[in-house]
C-alpha cells in the first residue's frame, strides 16, 4: 500500500493503518531498533511503541515521508529504552562507540533555550551531508543515523573494516570543520 493511503487510514482512525504500517515498515523499523539496542525483544518492543506513537501523532502530523517520520519515531523509543537498560553502566554493543566518536565534532547537547541552535545545527549537517559523495554519505548515514556496526557497513559497501573506519573518520574531520567555519563552538 501506497505511503499516502496508509497516512489516510491513520487520518480516518482505521485500525488497518497499524497493521500495513508492521507489513511495510515493520522490518525497517525493526533493524533500527535491533542496531541500537542488540536485543531482539527490546526491538519488538520499540517497534510496538512507535506503532502506538504513530498512531497518537497522526492527526497532529501530516507526515511527507512515511519511513522517516517512523525510523526516527524507533530511534527515538530505541534510544530511550537503551538508556533505560544502561543507566550508569557501559554496554557491550554500537552505541558507546558510536556516541563517543561523535562527541569529538558535535557541541554539547542543547537545552530548551537553544532550540534554534539545535535547529540550525541539524540544518548545517545535512547541508554538509549533501556535499559528501554518495557511497561516503552512506556509509555516514549507516553508522550514525542506523547505528550499524564497522563490519556491516564494510560489507555493504565491499570495503574493508578498516577503511570504513578511516573513511569515518575523516567524515567527522571535515563535519567538525564544516561545523566551525559556521560558527558552531566544537
Amino acid at each position: 500500500m501506497e505511503d499516502e493511503k496508509i497516512v489516510d487510514l491513520y487520518w480516518k482512525r482505521d485500525p488497518n493503518a497499524i497493521k500495513h504500517t508492521a507489513k511495510k515498515y515493520g522490518r525497517y523499523c525493526t533493524s533500527i531498533a535491533f542496531n541500537i539496542l542488540g536485543n531482539a525483544q527490546d526491538a519488538e518492543e520499540c517497534v510496538s511503541d512507535t506503532w502506538l506513537s504513530a498512531w497518537n501523532a497522526m492527526p497532529i502530523h501530516r507526515p511527507k515521508r512515511l519511513a522517516a517520520f517512523l525510523g526516527k519515531i524507533t530511534r527515538n523509543h530505541a534510544f530511550n529504552r537503551y538508556r533505560q537498560n544502561h543507566a550508569g553502566k557501559r554496554g557491550g554493543n554500537e552505541i558507546p562507540a558510536i556516541l563517543d566518536e561523535l562527541s569529538e565534532c558535535l557541541p554539547t547537547a542543547c537545552s530548551v533555550e537553544q532550540e534554534t541552535e539545535y535547529k540550525e545545527l541539524l540544518q548545517t549537517i545535512n547541508s554538509f551531508l549533501e556535499t559528501l559523495p554518495p557511497k561516503r554519505r552512506s556509509i555516514f548515514v549507516c553508522r550514525y543515523w542506523y547505528s550499524d556496526s564497522i563490519g556491516n557497513i564494510a560489507r555493504q559497501h565491499g570495503m574493508r573494516e578498516n577503511s570504513v573506519s578511516m573513511t569515518l573518520c575523516r567524515i567527522r574531520a571535515k563535519l567538525q570543520d564544516y561545523l566551525k567555519e559556521r560558527g558552531f563552538m566544537v
